[in-house]
C-alpha cells in the first residue's frame, strides 16, 4: 500500500462510482471490495438523500457510513442511525422561496432523508431540463407532491435541504448568484444539470467527512476522495488525496490531484488499485 496509508475513502456516486446508467460496474464493486479486505473505510459521500441511495452499493458488506444531501446529513448504515444532520433553518427557506417567486422553476425537498418533488416534475422529469436517463431514477425515488411550495411551507422546519429544479442553464446561473448575495445561512451547490441543491450553510461533504474521520479517529492524510462536480470540490480540496474522474466538470478536476479514468471506463477502480499499489487489473 503506498506510503500515504490511506485508511478511508470517500465515494462520491453520480457520474463517479456510477457509470452513465447509473448502475455500478464489477470492476468498481472489486476494487470497493478489495479496500474493505484492506481494513480501509469506504464511506459513501452524496449529494442522494439516504432513500435514494441505491442498493448495489448499499449492499456491500462493510460500507457502513454514507454521507447524504451534500453532508447536510451522515449515517450510521448498520440501523439507519443519524449521527449529524443540518436542517434548514426556516427564515432561509423562506428567502429562497421569496428570492424566486416569479420564475420557471420547480422544488424538491428532503425529510429526513425521504425525497418529495412536485408531482409534474415527477410525471415528466425531462420537460423540466432533466436527461432522459434520469427518468427512471427520479420517478422511482419521488414522492410526487401536488403543491409542492405549501408542502414545503407546511414542513419548514423539518428540512434537509431542498432543490430547485431549473429548466435552463443561463437561469440556473441568475438564481444561484441571487441566492448567493441575498440569501442567508445556506450551502448551495449543484451535481445536476438542472437542479440548484441547498442545504444548511455548516452543510458541504468536505464537512461531513472531517466529521467522520474524528469518529474513526483519522487523520485527514488518510482520507481519499473521489468525485466529479462542484458539490464534491471542498472534500478533494480536504483529503490527504483528491481524485477527480476524466469526466469531471473543469472546476473539479483542477481541485483533484489525481485524474483518474471516467466513469464509464471505472476509474473508482483505477484509483483504489493505485492506492493499494495493485496496478494491474483486479
Amino acid at each position: 500500500m503506498r506510503e500515504l496509508q490511506i485508511r478511508c475513502i470517500a465515494l462520491d456516486l453520480d457520474r463517479t462510482t456510477l457509470n452513465g446508467q447509473g448502475r455500478l460496474s464489477a470492476g468498481n464493486r472489486r476494487a470497493i471490495e478489495r479496500a474493505i479486505e484492506n481494513g480501509i473505510h469506504v464511506v459513501v459521500a452524496s449529494g442522494r438523500s439516504l432513500d435514494s441511495l441505491p442498493a448495489e452499493v448499499m449492499g456491500i458488506p462493510g460500507i457502513r457510513y454514507a454521507i447524504t444531501s451534500n453532508g447536510a446529513a451522515v449515517y450510521d448504515l448498520t440501523d439507519r442511525r443519524c449521527l449529524k444532520q443540518y436542517k434548514l433553518e426556516p427564515d432561509a427557506v423562506k428567502q429562497i422561496l421569496e428570492l424566486t417567486e416569479g420564475t420557471e422553476v420547480s422544488f424538491e425537498a428532503f425529510i429526513d432523508g425521504k425525497p418529495y418533488a412536485e408531482k409534474a416534475y415527477v410525471e415528466d422529469p425531462v420537460r423540466f431540463g432533466a436527461m432522459p436517463q434520469s427518468v427512471a431514477y427520479i420517478q422511482g425515488t419521488r414522492e410526487p407532491i401536488e403543491e409542492i411550495k405549501r408542502f414545503i411551507r407546511t414542513h419548514i422546519n423539518e428540512l434537509d435541504c431542498i432543490d430547485i429544479v431549473v429548466k435552463s442553464e443561463k437561469l440556473k446561473i441568475e438564481l444561484w448568484k441571487t441566492l448567493e448575495k441575498r440569501a442567508e445561512n445556506v450551502y448551495i451547490t449543484s451535481s445536476v444539470r438542472q437542479l440548484l441543491e441547498i442545504s444548511d450553510i455548516h452543510a458541504g461533504k468536505d464537512a461531513a467527512v472531517r466529521f467522520l474521520l474524528e469518529r474513526l479517529k483519522l487523520e485527514r492524510e488518510q482520507l481519499a476522495a473521489f468525485g466529479d462536480g462542484h458539490n464534491d470540490i471542498g472534500m478533494l480540496k480536504f483529503a490527504g488525496i483528491g481524485f477527480a474522474v476524466e469526466n469531471a466538470d473543469p472546476e473539479c478536476r483542477e481541485a483533484a490531484d489525481r485524474i483518474v479514468l471516467s466513469n464509464d471506463a471505472d476509474g473508482v477502480a483505477e484509483g483504489i488499485r493505485w492506492i493499494l499499489g495493485e496496478e494491474k487489473a483486479l
